[in-house]
């Protein structure tokens, strides 16, 4: 677990994308950031689902196009469950036609952020989203 300089907990984020190079981007992203993450990720849906029954972080990033449960019955089932029903999902994904981010919002999702193409954008996209949490701490 990672400490911030002022001891408090650093943002739980958990980034659910069975696209290893887009996961490494998204870590390397943060770690370039002010904002103190844990981050942890995972490579389908069903490992997700098995991750939120133990452990629900501060933030969920999930893509749409996963093995075993997509993103689709991931946001279905998390927004079924009492106990994750507040957790904020970002639904990340390269895919973005009108009618799929209106499904995702229908079906709960808190924001739909399109893969940036550049460092700089996924930076700047992160940092606006992280900002929106109570109790960000920033790094020395």
């Amino acid at each position: 677990m990672t400490t911030s300089v002022n001891n408090n907990p650093p943002l739980q984020v958990v980034l659910a994308d069975d696209d290893a190079e887009d996961c490494l981007i998204f870590s390397d992203a943060i770690k370039e950031l002010r904002i103190v993450v844990d981050l942890a990720t995972v490579s389908n849906g069903e490992l997700l689902m098995q991750l939120l029954n133990k452990y629900i972080p501060d933030l969920l990033f999930l893509d749409i196009h996963m093995p075993c449960k997509d993103g689709k019955q991931c946001i279905r089932e998390i927004r079924a469950n009492p106990a994750l029903d507040k957790l904020p999902v970002i639904v990340y994904s390269g895919m973005g036609q009108q009618d799929t981010i209106a499904y995702f919002f229908r079906e709960g999702a808190n924001h739909f952020l399109l893969k940036p193409t550049t460092m700089d954008d996924l930076k700047y996209a992160l940092e606006i989203i992280f900002n929106n949490f109570s109790g960000i701490n920033y790094r020395a």
